[in-house]
């Protein structure tokens, strides 16, 4: 591998920084920042294509920083799953911003929306590349400190309260992993995760792996949202901007599974048994908890948070199941959940926009006036309900056959009824705010939506969420892409050599043994 192969690793985490420090430098010119936001997450996109493209081509890169060789250097490492995520992030926060560029206003984009989006995009990036275990909560600081700027834009107190819930829990779970990723290092001497790999199976019998296992479930857990450790994302998630809910609801849990995945499948891939036990039932507590308590909202953003919880639960059973099969309809589900969420907050934004509030029982006779809404939601929403032949269907089928060759049937029912109850209510938010004649106690009649169609049928919020519900049914209608580039993903966790390889053979450490070799005698 070539060095300048390897600073492919390095643009999808350098160009939203470089954009970051230009938007804050034109704090004052809201619309210059925009222009900046919109051209960095362009070029992020397209270096991450660059990126899965070559390891797609050539497999697992890696670069160790300062020229340090691996394991004692930072190390940034890609793979088909690192890779996939990032092109997949990009794509739906460039969707975000050109939505956010018509759902905000000077003001708000004045009180520094864009750099601290570019900012969260970087952390994102930075976790989905990273190959040490460190730097991975560097990575979760990064995108803790820009979403919580990015909660508090608009000073309501339904935000600040949100925020608070937000900040407490998450930094409570920021310590708890950063006392793990000590005990871990106390124990083997390293931070990177390829060398840990080797070095955690080697352990005594007496050494407190599954202690250790389980801090980094509990940790982890909590920052994905999984069950009993959920109740942040619901408090806080429909507070902010319906912008930034989009980008929090498509990647914030995303990262927190990505991380479940790379520490029990490289750093325990052999340990952890009772954290790999306890995560069947977490997951199937879940993945209910989330449908269930969706069901009993009134207000269709924290319905929709509900469900982001319960697509967490979704992913973290295939973990739970660990097989190829499974960890190919994990990765499949994490790509859906990262366009679907982020629509069906869109989605919401508009309905705010064209009815004046988001609690179902004001809302009625929005289809007659926003077709385009109510399209657009019945998409996103069937989707995520796993109706053929949207993206959703196909993961659930994988999780599904995977849970019944492997015996976990509890996962197998949890994915089947969640799925069942998520149906339901996307039905219920159709018929009730979209299909019903308004009456008396509603507040938006067709009349009244018709009249605030100029806001409603803005281009840019239209084409924004009017594409990623339109990628949703690409995907589902031909899948084969995101099917190869799970399953090769699902084989690389499950054969890591390849990206431990590339970690040791880094360019640096390259450098550092012909060093070695010119200085030795001859």
């Amino acid at each position: 591998m070539s060095d300048m192969a390897a600073w492919l690793l390095v643009w999808p985490v350098a160009i939203p920084l470089i954009g970051s420090a230009l938007a804050i430098a034109l704090w004052g010119r809201p619309n210059a920042q925009s222009a900046i936001g919109l051209i960095a997450i362009t070029l992020q996109l397209v270096a991450s294509l660059a990126l899965l493209g070559h390891v797609w081509t050539n497999g697992p890169i890696a670069m160790s920083m300062g020229g340090w060789p691996a394991p004692f250097g930072i190390a940034l490492a890609a793979d088909t799953l690192g890779a996939g995520l990032t092109v997949a992030a990009s794509a739906v926060a460039l969707a975000i911003l050109v939505y956010g560029l018509a759902d905000t206003n000077i003001e708000q984009r004045r009180a520094g929306i864009i750099p601290l989006l570019l900012a969260l995009m970087m952390g994102v990036a930075g976790a989905f590349l990273t190959a040490d275990i460190f730097n991975l909560y560097v990575w979760f600081e990064v995108t803790l400190i820009s979403s919580f700027g990015l909660m508090v834009l608009g000073g309501r107190r339904e935000q600040l309260d949100g925020a608070v819930k937000y900040a407490f829990l998450n930094l409570l779970a920021t310590t708890l992993l950063l006392i793990a990723i000590a005990l871990l290092y106390g124990m083997t001497g390293t931070l990177s995760m390829a060398d840990l790999s080797g070095k955690v199976a080697n352990l005594p019998d007496d050494a407190p792996v599954e202690t250790i296992a389980l801090l980094f479930l509990v940790s982890l857990g909590m920052k994905s949202a999984l069950f009993p450790l959920h109740f942040w994302l619901p408090a806080a998630y429909h507070t902010p901007l319906p912008t930034v809910s989009a980008i929090f609801a498509a990647l914030l849990t995303k990262v927190g599974v990505y991380s479940l995945l790379r520490v029990f499948m490289i750093v325990f891939p052999d340990g952890g048994e009772i954290a790999r036990e306890a995560m069947v039932w977490i997951a199937v507590a879940t993945m209910i908890v989330g449908a269930l308590g969706a069901l009993a909202e009134a207000d269709i953003r924290r319905v929709i948070s509900y469900t982001v919880m319960s697509g967490v639960g979704v992913m973290v059973g295939g973990l739970a199941i660990g097989t190829e099969l499974a960890l190919i309809g994990t990765t499949f589900y994490i790509i859906h959940s990262i366009i679907v969420s982020a629509a069906l907050f869109m989605a919401a934004g508009m309905v705010a926009r064209a009815g004046g509030g988001t609690r179902i029982g004001d809302l009625a006779g929005l289809y007659k006036g926003a077709p385009f809404i109510a399209v657009a939601f019945l998409i996103s929403g069937l989707s995520l309900a796993g109706v053929p032949p949207l993206a959703g269907f196909w993961p659930k089928v994988y999780l599904v056959q995977a849970g019944l060759q492997a015996g976990e049937y509890a996962i197998v029912a949890g994915v089947l009824a969640s799925g069942f109850l998520t149906l339901i209510l996307v039905g219920r938010i159709f018929a009730l705010v979209f299909w019903r004649e308004a009456t008396d106690g509603a507040r938006v009649t067709a009349a009244d939506t018709a009249s605030t169609s100029s806001a409603n049928d803005s281009t840019l919020l239209k084409s924004a969420l009017g594409a990623l519900a339109a990628l949703t049914f690409v995907i589902g209608v031909y899948s084969v892409p995101v099917v190869d580039m799970s399953s090769r993903a699902a084989a690389e966790l499950l054969a890591p050599e390849a990206y431990i390889e590339a970690v040791f053979q880094s360019p640096a450490q390259t450098a550092a043994a012909d060093t070695d070799s010119a200085e030795a005698p001859r």
